[in-house]
């Protein structure tokens, strides 16, 4: 299908076949586009799980599962204004959330000042909150139930019990409301927007199925450069 495109667009260009692709698909450097911007980015973050082995929802409910199912983790960043993915990365499912923070805010050029980091109450951790200061940035993070104070005189500590005493203060609801917390939500959509281009992933080992995913997301951020529209106000 793809020669005979390229024999109707003109094009004289070889083909590569299923085996040449799924060979250099294991090394395959992706590089996810995204526009740049200058003022501080509002990070927002959050994971879910994509299925990579087992029948298909409609046969496990006909006949039962025959093997057990496996699963990946895809941990996201995503620009709040442009809703475009800036960060990712893929684990097995035993991964929790927390530890994988920091290697997303790595993806994030130095050069690139960050304003918050939005994610639910899984980050809630010393490591989160660290790795978040040591970027200037300011977390939005809801304190698990029953949160104490942090005892620790560090940047990390004195941020997250400032968020403690707020939420003492004002409540949980209104404290999200107050803190924007809810545009968390928007990187929960993206998630669904990734699972469109496929339930599961086709690839059988880690590297190519990380690859596989890094080409979901640069589709994603060109679908969305394409049909985001910019708003104009007319006076």
């Amino acid at each position: 299908m793809v020669g005979s495109l390229l024999k109707l667009a003109g094009l004289n260009w070889p083909v590569p076949d299923y085996s040449t692709l799924s060979r250099r698909q294991k090394t395959l450097q992706v590089k996810i586009p995204y526009r740049s911007k200058t003022s501080g980015l509002h990070l927002l973050v959050d994971s879910t799980g994509i299925k990579m082995l087992g029948e298909g929802e409609w046969k496990t409910k006909k006949h039962g599962t025959e093997y057990r199912r496996q699963w990946r983790k895809v941990h996201l960043g995503i620009d709040a204004e442009t809703l475009e993915i800036r960060a990712i990365e893929v684990t097995s499912n035993s991964v929790g959330d927390a530890p994988m923070l920091p290697e997303l805010l790595a993806q994030i050029p130095a050069d690139q000042p960050l304003a918050f980091v939005s994610g639910d109450g899984a980050y809630d951790t010393k490591g989160c909150y660290s790795a978040i200061v040591a970027r200037n940035a300011e977390a939005i993070i809801p304190v698990r139930k029953n949160g104490k104070p942090w005892q620790e005189n560090t940047a990390g500590a004195q941020a997250r019990n400032e968020v403690l005493r707020a939420t003492n203060r004002l409540g949980q609801t209104i404290w999200k409301k107050w803190s924007g917390y809810h545009r968390r939500s928007l990187v929960e959509t993206k998630m669904r927007c990734l699972k469109l281009l496929g339930e599961r992933v086709m690839s059988r080992d880690f590297d190519r199925q990380f690859a596989e995913l890094q080409i979901r997301a640069a589709l994603l951020n060109r679908f969305t450069q394409l049909g985001i529209p910019e708003t104009v106000l007319v006076g």
